[in-house]
């Protein structure tokens, strides 16, 4: 992936955060129950700080190259999709069988950060 490919994931993961942030605290707030409204909290907060990673990883593959970096930022996208997704499908639709999927997200992000870490470690 390239850095500009990773800083424009970032950028858009950001937009839909936002989107998603505010389809929350209007739409949904008195849709959902308080319960589910904390899960698509967490989905909307892990979604902001980890697409500020994405942005993160892609000014820094500016700087130096490394495939490490790369792979992070695949990662740390993967984790957006499968944790923060899978939290929203939760939280919309009540099926509670999709948050098997929330774990493998929460690995990604470990994983990515990781990666991130390995990649400045080796340079």
């Amino acid at each position: 992936m390239k850095n500009q490919t990773i800083l424009i994931s970032g950028a858009v993961f950001m937009a839909l955060a936002v989107i998603l942030g505010a389809f929350g605290a209007h739409a949904l707030k008195t849709r959902l129950s308080p319960e589910m409204m904390q899960v698509y909290h967490t989905a909307v907060e892990y979604q902001f700080y980890h697409a500020l990673g994405l942005l993160l990883i892609g000014l820094i593959g500016f700087q130096m190259e490394s495939k490490w970096l790369k792979r992070s930022g695949i990662l740390i996208g993967m984790g957006i999709i499968l944790f923060s997704g899978s939290l929203y499908v939760l939280s919309l639709t009540g099926i509670k069988a999709i948050g098997v999927i929330t774990p493998v997200g929460g690995l990604s992000f470990v994983a990515g950060w990781i990666f991130l870490a390995t990649g400045l470690l080796k340079k």
